[in-house]
Order: structure tokens, then C-alpha cells, then sequence
């Protein structure tokens, strides 16, 4: 009985330790990347991922970010997901040269632990942008609500709540040596291996309670945005709209004066769906929206009435201010716009391609008519008989009745086409 123990409790032994030895070799962290604006195809990115993470049992997610700031809007979930997230988050500001500017910062902080890499930097940024510009009232609105967001936010995370407030406030930014000082970051990693080496055995509060990090030599797994989520990501790119709305119009109204080319219609309905895909995601003024659809009928009526340049002289203001406003800032922080370089090319070939469409009519209206009764004037051609003051003339190969307006006219003669009335040409011997 006693050998049937001893052998039980050695058996049991060793499947405790197999299964200790399964547990540690099954330890993984999930790795994103964020590069580039935080826009709600990131925040979509990351939500997804802290759920898929979670039901992995990883032992955190880590987000290795470079951003330049986004949409106020998208950082609130961002954080939100944070706060409530069961399992660890870690914001890895890197690679050297990145930053977490603007929106970023908040996002940073908002993790349950912070690291940087060296040569990276962390602050606000007050962006310039080609949207609607807020007055001092709504701007100090707006500061004082994400400087409250922020204060929030390092208190739950025991940050320095002092800078935290300034980086908002005076939009002041520092190094990764000089936020580790702070207290506004954790630690500084070169790269991911020593990030899960320095993190090691930390305490973490999350929302299902305290958790010990085992990082240290856990596997590291990679996830890249799914293609809707890239193709999302690219669509938040308010420049990238603002091409596919243009060409959208200019592909309808090449369909619409020229019926049965198929292809411009197709691209312009697709491309214009993509652009009120991308609209539906940013925050969009619809005044500068209404004005560039007025800066298209202005053009188009250029076409049909002349104005000696007037309406295209409206159409190309019209299009300009109109793209200034298109993306209204909810916030200061609110790193997103139009280019200038994008809003000035569009408004010069717009208007050079619609004065050109004007200048080819002109010409055609001055052009000589070379069809129909009115292009028989001035044509040259040669008297079949004689013409005393009546007879009969040869023109483009066609016999015609013809009246001489000089006199009579020997047959063989040059003649020149004057007139013509009642299907009689009027003509005069040609002078040689």
C-alpha cells in the first residue's frame, strides 16, 4: 500500500511539473504597431486586439507606437480600452527616432506601464492645420477638457501629474531620459526583448484584478492590421478623401457630357462612395463640403453661359475656402487636415482644366462652319457655265445654281462663294 502511494505521489509529482514546465513554455505576448495617426481605424486595431489577447491568456500586449497625434475622438477609446482592459498594456514608444506627440501622449499614459526607446520623445504639439480655426473661447474649452482628460488619466496611472497637465497646456515635449525622470514613463528598452526583460515580475492593477508579469522569455507574436482595418486606416487620411471626392465628381460629370463611356461613371460612383466612407469617420464641416459642390456648378455653368471668367474666378474661391474648412478640429489636439500642397494643386488643375474646356469653345464658336449652308461661304469653286448674271457653278464636286454679284462671268472661271438664298449661291469671279 504504502510502495502504491509512493508511486501515486510521484506520478502526480511529475504531471504538476509537466504541466508547471507546458504553462511556462506556453507564455506569450502579443506585439501591435501604430504608425502613424491615432484615427479610429487605430483604436478599432487596438480594441480587437486586448479582446483577442485576453482570450489567448497572454501575458500582456504590447504597442509599439510612433504617432504624430490623431483624432481627440479615437483617443478617448483608445484610453478607454485601456482602463477597463483585464490584461496588462504596454506602450513601447520606439524605434529612435519615433515620438508620441499630441494624442500620443495621452495614449502613453493611459498604459500600465510605459517604456521608450532611446532617441524618442514624448509632449504635446499644437498642429497646424488647413480646417476651421476655433475662436479663443471654444479654444480654451477645449484645452481645459483635455487637460482635465489627462490629469484623469495620470492619476489612475500614478504619473506626474504636473507635466502631464503642461504637455497640454504648453505643449512642451522632452526625451525619453527626461520622462523616466518625470515619473512619466516606467523604464528605457532598446527593443522588445529587453522591454519583456525589464518588465519581468512587475505588479500590474488591471480591471479583473493584480497580475504578476512573466515576460521573460515568453513568446513574442506579431499582429498586423487586417486589410479592412489598413484599407480603414488609409481612408482616415483626410487628404487621401479629399482626392477620392474630387475624382469622384470629376468622373460623373465626364460621364454625364459624354453618356455611354461606362468607365468614368464607374470610377467616379466608386470613388465617391470611398470618400463618404472616409468622411463618415472624420469630423467634417458640411458648410465646406456644400461650398466645394458649389465651386463644381460654378465651373460647369462656365461652360454653358459666358461669363468672361467670372464664375470660374468664383469657382476656384469657392473651392478653396471650402477645402479650408472641410475638416472642422473638435479639439486643439486634433492632429488631422488637408494639405496645402493637395488643396492648392486640386483648385490649379480644376481651373485649368475647366478654362481650357472654355477656351476650346470659344475657338470652336469663332471657327469657320465647315458643314451645312453656312459652309459654303467662302469656298472656292469653278463656273460650269456661263453666268450672265445667272447660271451654274461647281463647288466641293456639287453643281449649284449660282448668281454672279459682278457682272458676267466666262465659264471655266475661279468664283468665290458670297452667299447664298433659297438654295442659289451668290458668287463674284475670283481675282488671281
Amino acid at each position: 500500500m504504502v510502495i502504491i502511494l509512493g508511486r501515486f505521489s510521484l506520478v502526480t509529482a511529475i504531471l504538476i511539473g509537466l504541466a508547471a514546465f507546458a504553462h511556462s513554455q506556453s507564455r506569450s505576448v502579443r506585439v501591435l504597431t501604430i504608425d502613424g495617426t491615432i484615427n479610429p481605424s487605430s483604436a478599432d486595431y487596438i480594441h480587437e486586439q486586448i479582446l483577442r489577447a485576453d482570450e489567448a491568456h497572454a501575458e500582456c500586449l504590447i504597442i509599439r507606437l510612433n504617432t504624430p497625434g490623431g483624432l481627440l475622438k479615437s483617443t478617448r477609446v483608445i484610453v478607454s480600452d485601456f482602463l477597463a482592459s483585464p490584461l496588462p498594456v504596454v506602450v513601447f514608444v520606439a524605434p529612435a527616432g519615433s515620438q508620441a506627440a499630441s494624442a500620443g501622449v495621452f495614449v502613453t499614459l493611459a498604459s500600465h506601464v510605459a517604456v521608450m526607446a532611446p532617441g524618442t520623445n514624448i509632449g504635446a504639439a499644437h498642429p497646424v492645420t488647413v480646417g476651421e480655426q476655433m475662436d479663443s473661447i471654444m479654444m480654451q474649452k477645449s484645452t481645459n477638457d483635455a487637460a482635465a482628460f489627462i490629469r484623469t488619466i495620470s492619476e489612475k496611472r500614478h504619473r506626474n501629474i504636473r507635466w502631464a497637465e503642461d504637455a497640454v497646456r504648453k505643449s512642451i515635449s522632452i526625451t525619453e531620459t527626461e520622462a523616466l525622470n518625470e515619473h512619466i514613463i516606467d523604464t528605457i528598452a532598446t527593443d522588445i526583448t529587453r522591454l519583456l526583460a525589464a518588465i519581468d515580475g512587475r505588479e500590474i492593477q488591471t480591471s479583473a484584478g493584480m497580475k504578476i508579469l512573466r515576460t521573460k522569455d515568453a513568446d513574442v507574436v506579431n499582429v498586423n492590421m487586417s486589410f479592412v482595418q489598413q484599407l480603414l486606416d488609409i481612408l482616415s487620411d483626410p487628404n487621401i478623401a479629399y482626392i477620392f471626392m474630387m475624382l469622384g465628381i470629376y468622373g460623373l460629370l465626364f460621364e454625364l457630357y459624354n453618356p455611354g463611356l461606362i468607365f468614368p461613371g464607374i470610377v467616379g460612383v466608386i470613388a465617391l462612395i470611398l470618400a463618404f466612407y472616409s468622411f463618415h469617420t472624420l469630423p467634417i464641416n458640411y458648410a465646406g463640403l456644400a461650398l466645394i459642390i458649389f465651386a463644381i456648378i460654378l465651373f460647369v455653368l462656365e461652360i454653358k453661359i459666358t461669363s468672361h471668367g467670372l464664375l470660374t474666378v468664383g469657382g476656384v474661391v469657392c473651392l478653396i475656402l471650402g477645402s479650408m474648412m472641410l475638416i472642422r478640429t473638435d479639439s486643439m489636439l486634433d492632429f488631422i487636415g488637408l494639405s496645402w500642397k493637395i488643396v492648392i494643386t486640386t483648385a490649379v488643375i480644376t481651373s485649368l482644366f475647366f478654362i481650357g474646356v472654355i477656351g476650346f469653345g470659344i475657338q470652336a464658336q469663332r471657327r469657320k462652319p465647315v458643314t451645312g449652308i453656312q459652309g459654303m461661304i467662302g469656298e472656292i469653286g469653278e463656273a460650269f457655265t456661263i453666268l450672265d448674271p445667272e447660271g451654274r457653278v461647281r463647288i466641293r464636286g456639287e453643281l449649284w445654281h449660282a448668281v454672279s454679284t459682278q457682272g458676267n462671268i466666262e465659264q471655266g472661271s475661279k468664283v468665290v462663294t458670297e452667299g447664298i438664298e433659297n438654295l442659289k449661291l451668290k458668287v463674284r469671279k475670283l481675282e488671281t
